[in-house]
């Protein structure tokens, strides 16, 4: 069986993927690229009136009420790598 292409996309380009107008909502952790489209934390590429799809969010991570676990949920798509 086909293992999925992983996608390798650099800070400018997740920034392509924040939610807005019928975009998919893409956002980093730790170097890692994950899918939040369909999560309804995320509905609209926005998380809770505080965080943006589109970005690496590994520092914001830090301030949140979650550990990284609730990356469990979601779908790994890529990976992000320096641009």
């Amino acid at each position: 069986m086909d293992q999925p292409i992983e996608l390798r996309l650099t800070e400018i380009e997740l920034r392509q993927f924040n939610g807005e107008r019928g975009r998919p909502a893409y956002l980093a952790y730790d170097g890692v690229v994950y899918d939040v489209s369909d999560a309804p934390n995320w509905r609209g590429g926005m998380h809770r009136d505080m965080h943006y799809a589109g970005l690496d969010l590994t520092r914001s991570l830090r301030k949140a009420p979650h550990d990284a676990s609730v990356f469990l949920r979601v779908r790994r798509i890529g990976v992000l790598i320096d641009g």
